[in-house]
């Protein structure tokens, strides 16, 4: 036991030297960085603490060992990593951590912030400063985390089943935010595999995805947790609703689809009251929490073992919490309900719907399977491809086990002997410990700080410290701190579970800490509250001259019997022995026994402690009795005081003393409870005795044999120590001759008379009580003496005019009483109508109120009121009204019984009282408002006897006299009022009013106030805004500590400030000082508005802040002084602190949390301090801070003065290198600017010369083209673009360049079957596309095609188109094709050829596909944004080149962009305006413009052109189908091409012209219709002959002969001057190509940035596949930025955009000409030139198209470039938001298609290479275990009955 002893003395040495005992509280501080996350690794206890812009390792006691910083850094949540540093919208940004996992495993830990796309990083557990991996290059593929601070983001790690190895994982849960990717759950890898890298997502079609914007995917992701094989996400948000839902999802640990993913609703409360989940804590419940849990019959079946979530809720508006339970048996019960229900039930339960799909399309839950299906296949697998939730109507709900005022942000849950304990973290920073018993409740609390505990609650790996995060710190706390409550009653007050009384170490202790605690009664538990105690002795008590050994019953004593047992009586130490729960030992002897005090106790208590071994078990007293003492309890019975003593004593009456009971017999000893055998004095006759007056008393006495013969005598305390001799009568009677007593302090008082024996002095019992009385006291009038009660003889003695006893009155009573007197009157002024009470004050008023005979007050009867009647001195009345209507003045008279009379002396006024003005006029409907009612005569009664009305709302009277106040009661009705009279009522009968004098206004409304935190000193001003605060009269600001749980401090006190000023908007308050006691409680703040509260919800009281004493320090002047502490910046600003250096105030520059800096004065203070204002400059100054009423005086300064230096050598020493610095930057400066000026010169003069010759062309021309487009986009508003639809679009862009053309079978969509057989053919096709939808058959039918030489690309392309139409209905089975196919083809080109080459051509059946792909993904692109821009380009190049001649037949125009179709003559044309009537449709005449050289069919195109101009083309007339009939006169002409008249130049025919026909300007033709149109052009030649005669020769030319153009070449052969000269003139006509290039810049533009733009709209296709390609470029290393571009390149621009650019005839309904064609093909291939990455070195022989567009390629190439970057930073399109786009795609326009026809050529194929298909099929054993080869041999014997093996 000594061992035992000095080694508690050491470790209590060690506690105190080291501070590493349990108790002590350690803390980490971030400052500033805010905390994020908080892990801790399980093996060595490490904390990990994730801030913003830094990461720190701790130890389990939080000691720093590492930190690593993560920020700040240049980015922003428009970059994309890694090419950060080309981002223009990157900065400085902080990075928050988002993520942090401890991964056991390989030792690292898992780090995410916000920075670069929320990219995640493993650091090194033992050393976080050692970066294991770290990759920013890998894509979107790597983002884990979210960009956005507020969105929250949980993680758990699991592992991954892939080839039957576990790879390692972990699952996040993120919110949606606007930057981020909208996958809300992923699976992210640890480590590389395969294709596979760090972090990459590798759950591609996650069909858990938010849907951007919409409100019930704004997930708050609060935990997340991995329990047996399920993963569980614990979040709330909203149904699309404000409202939010708390939901927990759960899927299967393996399944990789998601499929299994069911959100759970839960509800806390009935009502759902706490619908939002703040944190959750997993663990067992505990034994004796899950008795009461199955007690309750709410839970199902819970046993200690099980897993149970523990989560705290709020309300929305996070002004009330609650902790709810919910058993992961019961989660999983629910949703195995759920999942039955879908499965069997199409999502029903009783009918009733249960499941609906939070992220999907209807059309879950479709099928029906049996019930069984649901426990098989409870991951989901393909049978439940759609996540699912719980309705409302079927969510888990549990009570509310614990409630609570204001907001729980965290939850931690240990199991403590068998007991569940909750650790609560609070919004003020605090911790609640509730014990979850069957009537949970707070325990304790601790104080942790000031601002709000965060989810980051847990344990240490002993489960003995908590740690507690906040903002910017981290504590760790005890669990318990029993070891500081030093006594079982201690430890026993708190109830703390944890705690128990280890009884034989007594302390305090865990059960796990006491030795043998397992023992009966050893640990004794302190919520039981019982102590060891002493029960009883045996026996109970000694008299203090004996001593024996004594029994002591501790009935919760644990077994001692083999211990050392004492027992200790004060100092004195005896041995005991044990035997069960009895202690015997001895009694300490009679002279160790204290003395009994000198009192009136009878005995002494003495201390007794049973020891067990060196410690104390229980306690008690025993007492040890004196008889002797027992007569001080009565000392005038000392005989009856002995023997009724509860010890037992005996009397003797012979020794006249009290003794211990013995054996001892005889006539004097009386015995215990013989109290009638004791002689004593009794029965005193009279018992009543009059003052003043002697009066003989006579008593007997009883057993008073023992004092035969003895004399006797008598006193009391009232005899001034005086003892009369008593007289013996006869036999046992006596008597005393009295006593003149005298008594002034009371009518009555009992007198107690002792007996003593003369000879002995000993008391005799005496029982003799009488009652003294005095007449005089309270009587000093006539009727109260005859009031008094009979047996005491009281009379009014005449002569002495006072009320004495009836023997002391020498002339006898006073036959009658005099008359009343009457000495006060109140009120003394009453209304003219009466009806007041009236109180008249005298003596001599009456006996009984039946005395008061009548009553006059001036003259008026006033009506007695009995009940209101005091004898003799007091009368009221109610007085009648006066018949006169003026004043009345008179006496107040009484008539008393006897005919006697009383009259006042003061006079009663009657008068009529006027009420005039009201002060306020205004108050809150609310009341409260003390109202001033001033006038005249207002005083006219009492206040008791007026009542105000206000309307008809009471006022209670505060005031009464000239002017009255009172204050409103609460107005119910609607405010503001009218103006209401008010109204003063005077008794019954009288009224004053002041009309319309005050109106209820509506209550004041509080809006906002600020700031919202004091400290809790006060003096903060806290401003208050609203309205209606001009109509109150007090506003006060309160503040009430609550009542908290865990504190015993009553809330009863109130701390309250008064406005400092107000108006009517506006009110200001300094915050009220709170009593430093209440510092660590929670406080509510209300400011009273008169009647008004309104309560500052979220005002928050701080501690005082805490200043670091600083030394005495020197300042220069007008240097900075910097305080440090902490704490300064939660409850106060720098505008608001106050600081003084001595008594000279100083500005606070900078306030922060943990430092303050201040300006000190410019001057040195003369004064030491504010309170110090002598001269004191040799003294240090003092530094006082002053934060509202709060100072601290924080150190001491001084000042002194540096050197200073005069200004006559500081300006030249300064001033003259600066100049000289000047000067030559000057001159180096310009001799630059004149050098690049020179240049800058020369080169604009070389642009000048190149550009003059045709700027001004090119302006001309570009406005009249812009007229002529504003003509066009006015007709376009009306007949808007001629978009083909969706079928043309494709049958275009897929079939048309087949060799077919428009007679493609698929655009006509005829197939010859019989008749006979189409109903088979029908239904073979259908299973041929049966299976086409089996990847295994469509690979391997590709394969083998691609595979046979005679299958060339123009095949390919076709196959690749019949497949786009036959799979359109499934879309995304098609892209999953692509994808695979192109996977293939990127494998061929990586590793066996150029990558670079990919996708250049059109030569596999996937190329095309892919270029079908895009065409199908972005023809509502087209419809929506390209198309408009296009179209405007097609038409503004038509309309250029149709503005000059055109030779209709090589092709050439006098404008183009492109040199090889210029006209190189100068044709002489003038422009004409047709007049043009339209045969058969009206009168109206349409003005066409046309040139006088065009050809009669050009005419007619444009003629055609204008006038159907509303009509897309393919519905206007052809100019084959129409004639032209030109009227010059009576007759008209027939107008062709060729004709008789056309003129001939050798062999050379020229076509027909307007000029030739000599057409004038606005000459009117007809355009005809014509029904059967000739084939040829010789039309409208009727004869025979002149047929014969057009058919001769068929050279025909319009403007330029071929055959000069021959001689042309020609002469290029000659002499090199020649050669020259044709040069030169070439390149004038150049200029041409110049002036159409600037002319038709602005569409070119536009057309360009409607496409390379990504802030706009770009298509999810784009992005999707983009996204694919860089993919998969990272997964090669061959495979560089450049390769990547030209991949794109390869895929878009190329094989679309230059497709479509080059026929606009595939989108829109136009016709192209070869003319337009020739321009679409430049500006094609300068969009091609700018998507290469190659430089094109231009020269002077270089191409005239490279050289036109040569100044924009740069500019349109960094919108290549730009546009790429922009896609790639975009927010990626996740497999299932491209599959939702292509599904809407394939339903919106499938059957639109000639699917049918596209199957029947497909099969063409297919039966083609039969044969080496079957032989494909048989030797890919997937394709046998599905039997596609005897399907195949169907469908081959139902289309053509092919022989098969059947």
């Amino acid at each position: 036991m000594a061992r035992w002893a000095q080694a508690s003395l050491l470790l209590l040495l060690l506690c105190a030297s080291a501070g590493w005992c349990e108790g002590t509280i350690r803390e980490f501080s971030t400052d500033p960085a805010t905390i994020n996350n908080v892990v801790q690794d399980p093996q060595t206890g490490r904390v990990y603490v994730g801030a913003v812009d830094v990461i720190y390792q701790l130890n389990s006691s939080l000691h720093e060992e590492r930190r690593r910083s993560t920020g700040p850094k240049m980015d922003s949540p428009q970059c994309t990593p890694p090419d950060i540093s080309n981002c223009i919208d990157a900065k400085m940004t902080h990075n928050v951590n988002k993520l942090l996992l401890v991964h056991e495993a390989n030792g690292s830990l898992v780090v995410c912030g916000s920075l670069f796309k929320g990219i995640c990083s493993l650091l090194n557990l033992t050393n976080i400063e050692q970066l294991i991996y770290y990759s920013d290059s890998k894509g979107e593929k790597t983002y884990v985390a979210s960009v956005e601070e507020t969105v929250s983001v949980v993680g758990v790690m699991s592992n991954f089943i892939k080839d039957n190895g576990a790879l390692s994982v972990f699952l996040v849960g993120k919110g949606y935010g606007s930057h981020d990717s909208t996958k809300l759950i992923s699976t992210r890898l640890l480590e590389d595999h395969r294709d596979w890298v760090v972090f990459e997502n590798i759950v591609e079609a996650s069909t858990v995805q938010a849907s951007s914007f919409s409100n019930k995917y704004m997930h708050n992701f609060r935990h997340a947790f991995k329990a047996e094989s399920f993963i569980y996400f614990l979040f709330s948000r909203t149904r699309g609703a404000a409202d939010n839902f708390t939901f927990i999802s759960r899927l299967c640990e393996n399944d990789h689809q998601y499929y299994s993913y069911t959100e759970l609703q839960l509800n806390c409360s009935s009502g759902n009251t706490y619908n939002k989940v703040q944190a959750a804590y997993v663990a067992t419940p505990g034994k004796e929490l899950a008795r009461n849990m199955n007690q309750s019959n709410k839970y199902g079946p819970v046993q200690a073992s099980d897993m149970v979530l523990f989560a705290v809720f709020s309300n929305d508006e996070n002004t009330k919490s609650a902790l709810c339970m919910y058993p992961l048996k019961a989660i999983n019960r629910r949703l195995m309900e759920l999942l039955v229900a879908c499965y069997s039930d199409n999502g029903k339960i009783n009918n009733k719907d249960a499941v609906y799909p939070p992220y999907s399309t209807p059309g879950f839950c479709s099928t029906s399977y049996p019930k069984e299906r649901a426990e098989e296949f409870k991951c989901g697998a393909d049978f439940l491809t759609s996540p699912l939730a719980s309705t409302e109507a079927f969510a888990l709900t549990a009570e509310a086990v614990y409630e609570r005022k204001g907001l729980l942000t965290a939850v931690a849950v240990a199991v403590e002997n068998d007991h569940t304990v909750a650790f609560l973290g609070t919004s003020t920073g605090d911790v609640l410990k509730v014990h979850l018993s069957s009537a949970p409740s707070v325990y304790h609390r601790i104080a942790s700080s000031s601002s709000t505990v965060n989810k980051n609650l847990f344990f240490d790996t002993s489960h003995t410290h908590l740690y507690i995060t906040t903002a910017l710190k981290i504590a760790k706390v005890p669990v318990q701190e029993c070891r500081l409550l030093e006594s079982c009653s201690a430890c026993m007050e708190p109830r703390d579970p944890y705690c128990g009384w280890c009884v034989l170490e007594g302390r305090c202790t865990r059960k796990s800490d006491c030795k043998g605690a397992e023992q009966r009664n050893r640990w004794l538990w302190s919520p039981d509250q019982q102590c060891v105690k002493i029960e009883s002795f045996n026996p109970p008590n000694m008299s203090c001259r004996k001593t024996q050994e004594v029994e002591i019953s501790v009935p919760s004593l644990p077994d001692v019997e083999r211990e050392r047992v004492q027992c200790h009586f004060n100092s004195l130490r005896t041995s005991a022995t044990a035997s069960g729960t009895t202690i015997s030992c001895p009694l300490p002897s009679p002279n160790q026994i204290p003395v009994t005090p000198d009192d009136e106790q009878d005995y002494v208590a003495v201390p007794v402690k049973v020891f067990v071994g060196d410690v104390e078990v229980a306690a008690s007293e025993y007492k040890f009795y004196n008889c002797s003492a027992a007569i001080r309890k009565a000392e005038n019975t000392p005989c009856a005081s002995c023997v009724t003593s509860e010890w037992g004593c005996q009397w003797n009456t012979k020794d006249h003393v009290c003794s211990d009971r013995d054996d001892s017999i005889g006539s004097s000893i009386i015995q215990h409870q013989q109290e009638d055998k004791c002689p004593r004095f009794e029965n005193p006759k009279p018992t009543l005795i009059p003052v003043g007056f002697k009066t003989p008393i006579e008593f007997e006495g009883v057993n008073l044999d023992v004092y035969k013969d003895q004399e006797f005598k008598l006193g009391t305390e009232l005899m001034k120590q005086t003892e009369e001799r008593v007289t013996s009568e006869q036999s046992s009677h006596f008597s005393f001759g009295g006593y003149e007593f005298s008594y002034d302090k009371g009518q009555t008082v009992d007198v107690l008379f002792y007996v003593k024996d003369r000879n002995t002095e000993k008391k005799i019992d005496s029982t003799l009580n009488v009652t003294l009385y005095n007449c005089s006291f309270g009587r000093e009038d006539c009727s109260l003496c005859k009031n008094a009660p009979v047996q005491y003889n009281c009379v009014w003695c005449a002569a002495t005019k006072a009320c004495v006893y009836r023997n002391l009155c020498p002339t006898g009573e006073a036959p009658e009483c005099p008359n009343p007197q009457i000495t006060e009157i109140i009120p003394q002024f009453g209304p003219l109508k009466g009806g007041i009470s009236v109180t008249i004050k005298g003596s001599n008023l009456g006996i009984t109120k039946e005395d008061i005979k009548n009553i006059s007050v001036a003259g008026v009867p006033c009506l007695h009121q009995l009940e209101k009647y005091s004898v003799s001195t007091s009368v009221v009345c109610e007085v009648g009204s006066v018949t006169s209507l003026g004043p009345h003045t008179g006496k107040v008279e009484v008539e008393v019984a006897g005919g006697k009379w009383g009259r006042s002396d003061v006079l009663f006024t009657f008068r009529d009282p006027k009420a005039e003005k009201v002060q306020p006029d205004r108050g809150p409907a609310a009341g409260g408002t003390v109202i001033t009612i001033s006038g005249t005569d207002l005083d006219t009664a009492t206040k008791e006897d007026i009542r105000i009305i206000v309307g008809g709302v009471a006022c209670t009277v505060e005031t009464f006299g000239s002017e009255i106040t009172c204050k409103t009661d609460p107005y119910t009705e609607t405010a503001p009022s009218d103006k209401l009279p008010v109204t003063v009522l005077y008794g019954k009968s009288t009224t004053a009013q002041v009309p319309t004098a005050f109106q209820f206004c509506v209550n004041p409304k509080l809006e906002k106030y600020y700031p919202k935190s004091s400290f809790i000193c006060g003096g903060r001003k806290i401003v208050v805004t609203g309205t209606g605060f001009d109509i109150i009269q007090k506003a006060s600001m309160v503040v009430q500590p609550l009542t908290d749980e865990g504190s015993k401090i009553p809330n009863t006190t109130e701390f309250m400030t008064e406005a400092l000023s107000k108006n009517d908007s506006v009110l200001q308050f300094l915050s009220p000082e709170v009593d430093k006691s209440y510092e660590n409680h929670s406080f509510r703040t209300v400011v009273f508005l008169d009647n008004v509260q309104e309560e500052l919800q979220g005002f928050v009281y701080h501690p005082n802040p805490i200043f670091d004493n600083m030394s005495k320090t020197f300042f220069m002047e007008a240097s900075a002084i910097s305080v440090t502490g902490r704490g300064f910046a939660k409850a106060m600003t720098a505008e608001e602190a106050q600081a003084f250096v001595g008594d000279v105030p100083c500005q606070v520059t900078t306030l922060q949390d943990t430092r303050l800096y201040l300006a000190p004065p410019s001057a040195q203070p003369k004064a030491r301090s504010k309170r110090h204002k002598r001269n004191t400059s040799s003294d240090p100054l003092e530094l006082m801070i002053k934060f509202g009423n709060g100072e601290w005086v924080v150190g001491s300064v001084d000042y002194y003065k540096k050197d200073e230096f005069p200004l006559y050598i500081i300006i030249p020493a300064v001033i003259g290198p600066m100049v000289l610095i000047i000067a030559i930057s000057v001159y180096c400066y310009r001799r630059k600017s004149q050098q690049a000026e020179r240049e800058y010169e020369k080169v604009k003069h070389q642009l000048e010369n190149l550009e003059e010759s045709v700027r001004d062309r090119c302006k001309k021309e570009f406005t009249d083209l812009m007229i002529e487009m504003e003509d066009h986009t006015s007709d376009l508003s009306e007949a808007r673009i001629p978009f083909l639809d969706y079928k043309t679009y494709t049958d275009r862009v897929f079939f048309l360049p087949s060799k077919d053309g428009a007679n493609d079978v698929m655009i006509t969509g005829k197939v010859d079957i019989p008749e006979s057989r189409r109903a088979i053919v029908a239904q073979a096709l259908n299973q041929f596309s049966n299976l086409l939808n089996s990847k295994t058959f469509l690979i391997n039918f590709i394969r083998t095609l691609e595979g046979r030489p005679d299958f060339n690309a123009r095949a390919r392309g076709y196959f690749a188109s019949l497949l786009t139409v036959a799979l359109h209905g499934k879309l995304e089975y098609y892209t999953d094709i692509m994808r695979t196919l192109l996977l293939e083809l990127m494998e061929q080109y990586v590793h066996s050829k150029n990558p670079k080459l990919m996708l250049r051509r059109s030569e596999t059946v996937v190329e095309r596909m892919l270029c079908n792909w895009m065409s199908i993904c972005l023809y509502q692109f087209l419809k929506d944004s390209a198309g408009e821009p296009l179209y405007m380009l097609f038409k503004a190049i038509k309309h250029q080149v149709e503005k000059g001649p055109v030779d209709a037949v090589v092709k050439k125009a006098k404008y183009t962009l492109n040199d090889t179709g210029l006209l190189g003559d100068d044709v002489e044309y003038c422009v004409l305006t047709l007049q043009v009537l339209v045969h058969g449709e009206g009168p109206d005449v349409t003005p066409v413009k046309v040139l006088n050289c065009d050809t009669i069919s050009q005419v007619k195109e444009k003629i055609i052109e204008q006038v159907y101009r509303n009509l897309p083309y393919s519905q206007r007339p052809k100019v084959e189908s129409v004639t032209l009939e030109w009227r010059p006169g009576s007759t008209g002409q027939i107008l062709s091409d060729l004709d008789l008249t056309s003129q001939k130049e050798g062999r050379w025919k020229r076509m027909n012209t307007l000029a030739h026909y000599n057409v004038r300007d606005n000459a009117t033709l007809v355009l005809s219709r014509v029904m059967h149109p000739p084939q040829s052009y010789d039309q409208h030649q009727d004869s025979h002959e002149e047929k014969n005669a057009l058919l001769e020769d068929d050279k025909v030319f319009h403007l330029v002969r071929p055959a000069e153009e021959l001689e042309e070449m020609k002469s290029k052969r000659g002499s090199m001057k020649d050669k020259a000269m044709t040069k030169a003139i070439t390149e004038i006509y150049l200029t041409r190509l110049l002036s159409v290039k600037g002319t038709l810049q602005q569409f070119v533009d536009d057309f360009f940035r409607s496409v390379l733009c990504s802030g706009a709209v770009v298509p999810p296709a784009v992005k999707y596949f983009f996204d694919f390609l860089d993919e998969q470029a990272l997964k090669h290393d061959n495979v560089d930025e450049e390769t990547i571009h030209i991949w794109k390149t390869n895929s878009l621009p190329l094989r679309f955009w230059v497709n479509i650019l080059k026929n606009p005839h595939f989108i829109f309904d136009v016709h192209v000409s070869e003319v337009v064609d020739a321009s679409l093909s430049v500006i094609a291939q300068t969009f091609m030139d700018a998507c290469t990455k190659t430089e094109h070195k231009l020269s002077r022989d270089s191409p005239s198209n490279k050289l036109l567009y040569a100044k924009e390629i740069s500019t349109y190439k960094k919108m290549v470039d730009d546009y790429y970057k922009g896609i790639r930073q975009m927010v990626s399109v996740s497999d299932q938001d491209m599959n939702t786009h292509l599904a809407e795609v394939s339903r919106s326009h499938t059957d639109k298609l000639n699917t049918q026809v596209a199957l029947h050529q497909l099969y063409q194929y297919a039966s083609k290479y039969y044969d080496g298909i079957i032989a494909s099929l048989e030797e890919d054993p997937a394709a046998q275990s599905k039997q596609l080869t005897l399907r195949l041999q169907q469908i081959a014997a139902a289309l053509e009955n092919k022989v098969t093996d059947l």
